[in-house]
């Protein structure tokens, strides 16, 4: 074999070798995108001020696989609506704030969960004139509900602007596509949820 032929098999291998990486790294990443880790874009204010528009945030798929949904995570979950005779999906981003089996009502723009007043420090500051409530908390008052074993009450941050389970209902806990834990874009904005 001259130099020439050594050559283009050195050159054949390298191309075989760098075609198997990209396959592998391919694989590899849509195993992690499917299983494990998914990045979603945020759409509309409803989470303002924790994200806004244009933030793209980190989902990991395993949280509640392998645990437990807690008050306050932020979850991506999937509403599925007919419009009518094709089911269409819509990937949604809220806060956990009823978990199952827990009674759930709102008076005054303060979210009472078993008869007491939750903390919500990632809520913007809210004043106490009574006469401007419906504009900064959307939905002043609900009668209280009592969540199913399964279900988990959501809500956004930016409770005037959220479509939320005040208007569709508590979700089934088989409906999280997993719990958001980095906002990830813009890079100025880059940290743990």
């Amino acid at each position: 074999m001259d130099g020439a032929d050594r050559r283009r098999a050195l050159a054949l291998k390298q191309l075989v070798e760098w075609i198997f990486v990209i396959v592998v790294a391919l694989v590899v990443a849509i195993v992690l995108r499917v299983y494990f880790v998914q990045q979603f874009f945020i759409a509309g204010p409803s989470m303002e001020t924790t994200m806004f528009g244009d933030n793209r945030v980190l989902v990991n798929k395993l949280a509640y696989r392998l645990g437990e949904v807690n008050r306050g995570d932020i979850v991506v979950f999937d509403r599925a609506t007919m419009n009518g005779s094709v089911v269409e999906h819509d990937d949604l981003i809220k806060r956990a704030i009823g978990l199952g089996g827990e009674r759930l009502a709102i008076k005054g723009c303060v979210v009472y969960i078993n008869g007491s007043p939750i903390a919500e420090p990632y809520l913007p500051e809210r004043d106490t004139e009574q006469s401007d409530l419906s504009s900064r908390c959307g939905v002043v008052d609900m009668d209280e509900v009592t969540l199913e074993d399964d279900e988990i009450f959501l809500m956004g941050d930016n409770r005037p602007q959220s479509f939320d389970s005040r208007m569709f209902g508590a979700i089934k806990k088989d409906l999280l596509v997993g719990q958001a834990f980095v906002l990830l874009w813009p890079p100025s904005a880059w940290r743990g949820l």
